[in-house]
C-alpha cells in the first residue's frame, strides 16, 4: 500500500483558509493533533460498531477523568448524545425539567420530544442557570396521572448564555433532584470550557457533585465530529447500547470517533484548547466594553460573548465578520471564540466594531 503521506486527492479547496468569523466554535476546523490521531488509526482493519481497540481503551481514558464507574458511549453529535441520554433516563411518561434557554428546548428541532418520546418542562432563568427553587416550578404532580412525570433535571455547563455553574451550585441541584427521586443530566458540549474557567478537574463538578449522566462535547473543542454519552451512575440508565442504535447514533467505524477523544483527553489538549478559546472571549469582551454604545449583557465565563448594539451596526459588521443574532428584537448578538481564534482575529474584529459604531 502507498505511503499515506504521499497520497494526493482530486478534492479542491473551496474556501479561503484565512477567513475568520465569530458565529460559532463549530466553524473552526480540526485541531492538527486530532488530524494526526485520525491518520494514526486509519491504516488496516478494525472491528466495526465499537468493538475496536480504540473504543475499548476510551473507557479507561474517561474513567481517568470521571471515576471508576464511568461508562462512555461515543455518538455522532450533541443532539444525538442528549436524546440517547435522556431516553435512557426516562420512562415513556417521563418529563425533563430544563431552562427555557436550554439547547434541548431551543436548538434541537424537538428531537428530545419527537425522537426521545419525552416531555420538556422549561422554566425561565437568569443567565441560563437553574436553581433548586426554579426546578420546583415544574417538579411536582408525581401522583397526577394527567401530567407528564418529572423524572430528570437537565442543566448545561457552560450554559447557552455563557455562564458557568460552580460545583456547589451543581451539588445543590443534584441533591435537590435526588431527594425528589429525580436524576440529573448535564449537557456538556462545552464542559472543557467550564473546567478551564473553574480551574478544576472534570469530575469535581460532575461525578463528585452528583451528576448521573452527561453529554460530553468534542466538536466545539477541535474534533471533526463526535460526542459522547458518559454514564456516571449506571443505576440511572437502561438499555444504553440499544437506544444508541435505535436513535441512529451507532457509528460503524467508531474508532474514528474514539481516537479523537483519546487524543483530546489523554494529555491536556482539551484544556489547552478550551483555555485559549476562553481567553480570546475575555479579550473580545474587554475590548468591546470600551466601545461606546456596546453593552455586554451576560457573564463572560466561557468562550461566548453576548452584546447589544444597534441593528444597523450589527448588519454592517456581519458583512465583515460573520456572527449570529441571539435576540433580534433586543439587538442582542452572540460572538463565539474557538481554539484557533487568534489575538489578531480579535483585535481585527474590535477595530471593525469601533469603525462601524463610529459611522453611527
Amino acid at each position: 500500500m502507498a505511503d499515506s503521506h504521499a497520497v494526493t486527492t482530486d478534492a479542491i479547496r473551496r474556501h479561503d483558509p484565512h477567513l475568520r468569523g465569530f458565529a460559532s466554535d463549530n466553524y473552526a476546523g480540526a485541531h492538527p493533533e486530532i488530524l494526526a490521531a485520525l491518520a494514526l488509526a486509519n491504516d488496516g482493519h478494525q472491528v466495526a460498531y465499537g468493538e475496536d481497540v480504540y473504543t475499548e481503551h476510551l473507557q479507561e481514558v474517561f474513567r481517568g477523568h470521571f471515576g471508576p464507574r464511568a461508562q462512555v458511549f461515543p455518538v455522532f453529535n450533541g443532539t444525538g448524545a442528549n436524546v440517547v441520554a435522556l431516553q435512557a433516563m426516562t420512562e415513556r411518561w417521563g418529563a425533563v425539567v430544563s431552562a427555557a434557554t436550554a439547547h434541548i428546548n431551543v436548538d434541537e428541532c424537538g428531537a428530545p420530544e419527537r425522537v426521545g418520546g419525552l416531555k420538556l418542562l422549561t422554566v425561565p432563568t437568569e443567565h441560563g442557570k437553574l436553581t433548586p427553587d426554579l426546578i420546583d416550578r415544574e417538579a411536582w404532580g408525581w401522583d397526577d396521572e394527567h401530567r407528564a412525570q418529572p423524572q430528570v433535571v437537565s442543566i448545561t455547563q457552560t450554559t447557552e448564555l455563557g455562564s458557568c455553574y460552580t460545583p456547589e451550585e451543581i451539588r445543590a441541584i443534584c441533591d435537590h433532584a435526588h431527594e425528589r427521586g429525580m436524576t440529573v443530566h448535564l449537557d456538556g458540549s462545552r464542559l472543557a470550557n467550564a473546567a478551564a474557567t473553574l480551574g478544576l478537574p472534570l469530575r469535581a463538578f460532575t461525578t463528585d457533585a452528583g451528576v448521573d449522566v452527561l453529554s460530553f462535547g468534542g466538536t466545539k473543542n477541535g474534533l471533526i465530529f463526535g460526542e459522547c454519552v458518559v454514564v456516571l451512575n449506571p443505576d440511572a440508565v437502561r438499555a444504553m447500547k440499544h437506544l444508541r442504535k435505535l436513535s441512529m447514533q451507532l457509528a460503524s467505524k467508531m474508532r474514528f470517533v474514539s481516537v479523537q477523544f483519546e487524543a483530546l483527553l489523554t494529555g491536556d489538549l482539551w484544556l489547552r484548547s478550551a483555555s485559549h478559546a476562553n481567553a480570546m472571549a475575555r479579550r473580545l469582551a474587554e475590548g468591546a466594553r470600551g466601545v461606546a454604545g456596546v453593552e455586554i449583557v451576560h457573564p463572560v465565563e466561557s468562550n461566548a460573548v453576548f452584546a447589544t448594539l444597534p441593528r444597523d451596526v450589527a448588519d454592517r459588521l456581519r458583512k465583515r465578520y460573520r456572527f449570529y443574532d441571539w435576540d433580534e428584537s433586543a439587538g442582542l448578538v452572540r460572538w463565539m471564540c474557538a481554539f484557533d481564534t487568534t489575538e489578531e482575529d480579535v483585535d481585527g474584529f474590535l477595530a471593525a466594531l469601533r469603525e462601524e459604531m463610529g459611522r453611527g
